[in-house]
C-alpha cells in the first residue's frame, strides 16, 4: 500500500509527459486524486496506538545493510494526508491556466510529490537521505525552467542558489548518516534501520558532531534563520502553485527529520543543544515576523512568515515535552492547509492587478466579497486569531516552551503580535481602500472556488477540531520525547 502512494505520482507523471499535452493536465490530476485517495484508506485503517503500520521491510543493498523499509506511525501519517491533499490544487489551479511544456511540468511536479512521500514513510535512515535529496531536483526544474524572472533576480541564478544551498547541507546529512550507522555498528553488523540505530544509540562524543551535520541540512530545507539565503530569489522566481506546495510541505520534511532521526537517535546532543536549537527558534520568528512586515511583495510577505512559522515548530520540538511536540506537528499540518490557498490567491491577486506589489493595490472587495471573505479566513488563520488552528498550535508550543524556558517562551510569544501587524496589513491593502485605475475588481469564479475553498474549509474545520491531530499523533509523539528524554537522562 505504501508504495502504491510513492510511486503512483511518478507513473502518472511519466504517463503525462509521454501522452498528448492536451491529455496531460487530466493524467497529471488523476494520479494525485488516485494517490489522496490511497492515503484516505490507510488512514482510515490507522491505529493511533498501534506503532508502525503498513510496513514493507525488503533486503535492498545486502553489503551495505540498506533496506527498502517503509512504514507509518503518528509522526507521519497526517504529513502524508497533508502532501497528498496539497498536490491536488496545485495540479487543478495549473491545469485550469495551462502551461508551457505541460507534459513536463506535470511529471517534475509529480515527481516531487513522490520523493516527499518517499521521505515520510522511509524507515531506512539512507532511503530517507536518498528521497530527501531528490525532492529538490523536480523543483529546481520547476522554478527554473517555468518559472519567472523579476526585477534583480532571473529564475535560473535563483534556482542555482537554491540547489547550492540544499545540496551542501544534504551531503552533509550523507556523511551523518554514514557515520551514525558505522559507529552504532561497533563492528558488528552495518544497518540503517532507522529502530535499529535507535536502539543501538551512539556514544556521546560521536552524537555532538553527527547532530550538526543532520542539523544543516534541515534548517536549510525549512528554512531557518539564518540558512535562509537562498529562499527570497527562490520564492520570487517560482510559479506559484509549484510553490504552493513547495512551502506547504517541503519545508515539513526538515522538521521532520529532527523529529524522526534527531531526537530518539542523538538524545545527548539534543539535551546539550537544546538551548542553542531554541534561540535558533526564537531567532525565526523574529527575523521572519519583521521582514514580512518590512516587505510588500505577497510572496515575501508570505514567504518571511513561514520562517516565522517554522521558528515556532523548531522551538516546539526542542522543547523536549509531549505539548511542545504535539504543538509543533500540529502546526506543521496547519501551516500547510493555510499556506496553499495563501499561495493560490497570491496568484489571482496577481492576474487582477497585473503586480504582486501591494503598494499598488486596494479596493479588490469592492465588487468581490466571496473572494474577501475567502482572504479574510485564510488572513485570520495566518495571525493565529483565536478560533484558528494556527493559534491552538501555537498555544500548544508556547505552553511547551513555558515548561522548558520560561524567557524564551514570553520572547516568542512577540511573534504573535507581529503576525498580526503584517497580515492584516497585508490584507487591507489588497481589499480596502480606492481601486486603483486599471484594476479589475471581479469576483472569485466557480472554477477557482472549487479549488481553494475545500483547501479553506479543511483549516476551518482544524480550528474547530484539532484533535482530529493530536488524537492521532499524541502516542507517537510521546514516544519520541520519552525516548528522547529518557536515553539523554541515561
Amino acid at each position: 500500500m505504501l508504495s502504491l502512494i510513492i510511486w503512483i505520482p511518478l507513473v502518472a507523471g511519466l504517463i503525462a509527459a509521454m501522452a498528448p499535452q492536451r491529455f496531460a493536465a487530466w493524467i497529471a490530476g488523476s494520479g494525485a486524486v488516485a494517490t489522496l485517495a490511497l492515503v484516505v484508506v490507510v488512514l482510515i485503517g490507522f491505529d493511533p496506538g498501534g506503532g508502525m503500520q503498513y510496513v514493507t521491510d525488503v533486503t535492498w543493498i545486502p553489503g551495505l545493510g540498506v533496506d527498502y523499509n517503509l512504514g507509518i506511525d503518528g509522526l507521519s501519517i497526517f504529513l502524508v494526508l497533508l502532501t497528498a491533499v496539497a498536490w491536488v490544487p496545485a495540479i487543478a489551479f495549473t491545469a485550469s491556466r495551462g502551461t508551457e511544456r505541460p507534459g513536463l511540468y506535470f511529471l517534475m511536479l509529480l515527481a516531487g510529490e513522490t520523493a516527499t512521500l518517499g521521505a515520510f514513510l522511509s524507515q531506512d535512515l539512507l532511503l530517507f537521505v536518498l528521497f530527501f535529496d531528490l525532492m529538490i531536483v523536480p523543483f529546481y526544474f520547476l522554478f527554473g525552467i517555468f518559472g519567472n524572472d523579476r526585477e534583480g533576480v532571473t529564475a535560473s541564478s535563483a534556482t542555482l542558489k537554491m540547489i547550492v544551498f540544499t545540496l551542501i547541507g544534504s551531503l552533509l546529512m550523507l556523511v551523518g548518516a554514514i557515520a551514525l550507522a558505522v559507529i552504532s555498528a561497533d563492528g558488528g553488523a552495518l544497518t540503517f534501520n532507522m529502530a535499529e540505530l535507535t536502539a543501538r544509540g551512539l556514544p556521546s562524543g560521536s552524537q555532538n558532531w553527527i547532530f550538526w551535520l543532520f542539523a544543516a541540512a534541515f534548517l536549510v530545507k525549512m528554512p531557518a534563520f539564518p540558512l535562509h539565503g537562498w529562499m527570497p530569489d527562490a520564492y520570487r522566481a517560482a510559479p506559484l502553485p509549484a510553490l504552493a506546495v513547495f512551502s506547504a510541505v517541503l519545508s515539513k520534511v526538515g522538521a521532520y527529520g529532527f523529529l524522526r532521526v534527531v531526537l530518539p537517535m542523538m538524545p545527548d546532543a539534543t539535551e546539550l543543544f537544546q538551548t542553542t536549537m531554541l534561540i535558533l527558534g526564537l531567532a525565526s520568528i523574529i527575523y521572519g515576523s519583521v521582514m514580512a512586515f518590512t516587505k510588500t511583495d505577497l510572496r515575501l510577505i508570505l514567504g518571511f512568515s513561514s520562517i516565522a512559522q517554522l521558528g515556532f515548530i523548531t522551538a516546539g520540538i526542542f522543547a523536549l515535552n509531549t505539548s511542545g511536540g504535539e504543538g509543533a506537528l500540529l502546526q506543521m499540518i496547519n501551516h500547510g492547509v493555510i499556506v496553499v490557498p495563501a499561495f493560490l490567491i497570491v496568484a489571482l491577486i496577481a492576474e487582477r492587478f497585473g503586480s504582486e506589489d501591494i503598494q499598488g493595490m486596494g479596493g479588490l472587495a469592492k465588487k468581490a466579497p466571496v473572494f474577501a471573505v475567502v482572504f479574510l479566513i485564510v488572513t485570520m488563520a495566518t495571525l493565529a486569531i483565536p478560533g484558528s488552528p494556527n493559534f491552538i498550535g501555537e498555544f500548544f508550543i508556547v505552553n511547551g516552551l513555558f515548561q522548558t524556558n520560561v524567557a524564551i517562551a514570553i520572547i516568542a510569544t512577540s511573534g504573535m503580535a507581529f503576525s498580526a501587524f503584517y497580515a492584516l496589513r497585508m490584507y487591507q491593502r489588497t481589499m480596502h481602500n480606492p481601486l486603483p485605475d486599471g484594476a479589475d475588481s471581479r469576483e472569485i469564479s466557480v472554477r477557482d472556488g472549487l479549488v481553494i475553498v475545500p483547501m479553506v474549509l479543511i483549516t476551518v474545520v482544524l480550528a474547530f477540531c484539532p484533535q482530529l491531530i493530536i488524537h492521532g499523533s499524541e502516542p507517537a509523539v510521546d514516544t519520541v520525547v520519552a525516548l528522547s528524554n529518557v536515553e539523554a537522562a541515561k
